[in-house]
Order: C-alpha cells, then structure tokens, then sequence
C-alpha cells in the first residue's frame, strides 16, 4: 500500500500542497458540477492549454481527476464526490473567516 510508512499528518500536508495552486483548485471546481472537456476547461479558466495540461498532471498523479479520450478530446471528472464536499468546507470556512473580518473591522472604525 502506497504511502502506509508515511505518517497521515505528512500525507494530509501533500495532499493540501496539491491543492496549493489557483488553476487546481478552479478545476476541481468545474468537475465538481459535471465532468469538462479540455477545450471547455480552458475557456472557462482562461490559462495556457500547456500550463492547464500540466495542473491537470498533478491532479491525475494525486488521483483527484481522471480523463477519457473520446476521439481528439480528453474529458476529465473528479474521481470521489469528497473532493466537492470539501471544497464546499472551504468555501464555508472562508466565508466565516471573512465575515469575522468584517465585523472586527466595524469595530474598530
């Protein structure tokens, strides 16, 4: 089993570095509502087809998306509906930590 000498803390910081990237994480969302062709992903994010192609890689390696050729195109999902839940954590985590902000910053002015 890949990874079982490694302590869980190590493997969770790895798996939250893949997540480090703008481009990766704007995928995942994408894929969290249906499963996109390249072509639709890169009019949507609007970045290089080969800096697109090279996050989607990481995404893969991490086993976070998989791709289907059909014909010319290469259609990509997300491999667990975990990956849409927790990017549904974050966004609530984050809208709590902004929130909070603003508040404190009422306070102080």
């Amino acid at each position: 089993m890949p990874g079982a000498s490694r302590p869980l803390y190590q493997m969770k910081a790895e798996f939250f570095k893949t997540l480090g990237h703008p481009v990766r994480i704007r995928v995942l969302e994408l894929l969290s509502r249906r499963e996109h062709t390249v072509a639709e992903m890169l009019s949507e994010i609007g970045v290089e087809a080969a800096n697109l192609s090279q996050q989607l890689a990481i995404l893969r390696r991490a086993g976070l998306v998989t791709g289907r050729r059909e014909g010319l195109s290469v259609t990509y999902e997300i491999t667990t509906p975990q990956v849409a839940e927790l990017l549904a954590a974050a966004r609530a985590i984050l809208t709590g930590v902004v929130a909070g902000q603003a508040e404190a910053l009422e306070h102080t002015a």
